[in-house]
């Protein structure tokens, strides 16, 4: 009894590696960002991302195409994507759904006019040069939000501004409206179309450097505390394996990713954890 049981335990030992592998023979890998541009455009900064791990993983690697933070969220959350880039907020609520999911990898911002080199940026209230000069002068304006997940463009302003206002945006605003995308928000911005948005740091930094604005075209009335950068994150089927392999391309290649950084105004790839999001948590909770 004792040899049958000990070539049992060294069956099922023996077994335990190849079940492991037999995990990983998924045959494509699907990746999902939140639609802080258009979906053309993403689709086309993101392409030497995807061929980098379609050539380094030896399979398949696509976009899906989403219209919402919320459509990501639902993506990363149920497994029907491997891989999502989440702003730090909507990361959070994908956790609160599913604690499964790990976030890993995140982008090092360069030093734009708004935006300090490194791993943070801001939310922050802007308004047209031709508009309100301060915040009481503001008080009963239109503002553009980008989408009810979006940590700089509502949880931030709903949170943190209000604190500060002492009272909710609803109130604070005369007209409170989601644009979809912090792009949006500033053309309804530079457009007329609102009086004030807020958005992403790096989204404002991105519109000075290709040209879609100048330094003084909007003002800036107020601005967060510093937020760590959005993450990437795995879903919590993907087996350990091949999360590894994905971890090592993508932070093992800087020199192969140079376009798709220069796009995203980025100069690397940074490891992350759960613990750099974890102050949103409170936000959230709230």
């Amino acid at each position: 009894m004792r040899f049958i049981s000990a070539a049992a335990g060294l069956i099922c030992t023996l077994l335990l590696p190849l079940a492991a592998m037999a995990e990983c023979t998924q045959p494509s890998l699907r990746l999902a960002v939140i639609p802080k541009k258009s979906m053309q455009v993403t689709m086309r900064e993101y392409r030497p991302l995807l061929n980098l791990l379609s050539d380094e993983l030896k399979m398949p690697v696509d976009m899906v195409a989403v219209s919402s933070y919320e459509s990501v969220i639902d993506a990363i959350v149920s497994g029907g994507v491997d891989i999502a880039w989440l702003g730090p907020a909507s990361y959070i609520q994908a956790y609160l759904r599913e604690p499964g999911i790990e976030p890993f990898a995140s982008l090092t911002l360069s030093e734009g006019h708004f935006t300090p080199a490194g791993h943070h940026y801001r939310a922050l209230l802007m308004v047209r040069r031709d508009g309100a000069s301060d915040l009481d002068e503001l008080r009963g304006a239109s503002v553009a939000l980008s989408d009810p997940a979006s940590t700089s463009g509502s949880l931030v302003p709903k949170t943190e501004f209000s604190a500060q206002t002492n009272l909710p945006l609803e109130r604070f605003f005369s007209a409170v409206s989601y644009s979809g995308s912090h792009d949006n928000s500033l053309d309804a911005l530079l457009e007329g179309r609102v009086d004030a948005a807020f958005v992403a740091s790096v989204r404002a930094d991105a519109y000075l450097s290709d040209g879609r604005m100048e330094r003084d075209t909007l003002r800036l009335l107020w601005q967060s505390a510093p937020i760590y950068y959005d993450p990437y994150v795995f879903s919590a089927r993907i087996c350990p394996e091949l999360k590894e392999r994905v971890r090592q391309v993508m932070l093992s290649h800087p020199q192969s990713l140079a376009d798709f950084l220069n796009m995203q105004h980025a100069s690397g790839v940074a490891p992350v954890g759960h613990a750099e999001y974890l102050p949103l948590l409170k936000l959230i909770n709230k």
